[in-house]
């Protein structure tokens, strides 16, 4: 391996170290849910799921789950649609 891609293995290492320097803008991605797998998407702020639950009620266990794995990168008062 050469010597600029060492520095940049060590360098991704120290990104990764610090979370707070990536803030999410929008993202699509499949959750395996319980019963079926759901698709939610985040988009500036906004989440959104196609599972009933969060039609009924704007936020489900999915998004939830989510904004915890996302912990600091994403706006911490992300509205939910």
């Amino acid at each position: 391996m050469d010597y600029g891609m060492i520095g940049k293995i060590e360098k991704a290492k120290h990104y990764a170290a610090e979370r707070e320097r990536i803030q999410f803008i929008s993202f699509q991605a499949k959750f395996d849910g319980e019963n079926n797998p759901h698709f939610i998407e985040y988009d500036h702020g906004e989440w959104k799921c196609d599972c009933d639950f969060f039609l009924r009620r704007g936020v489900c266990s999915h998004t939830m789950a989510m904004e915890r794995i996302l912990k600091g990168m994403i706006p911490e008062l992300a509205k939910i649609s």
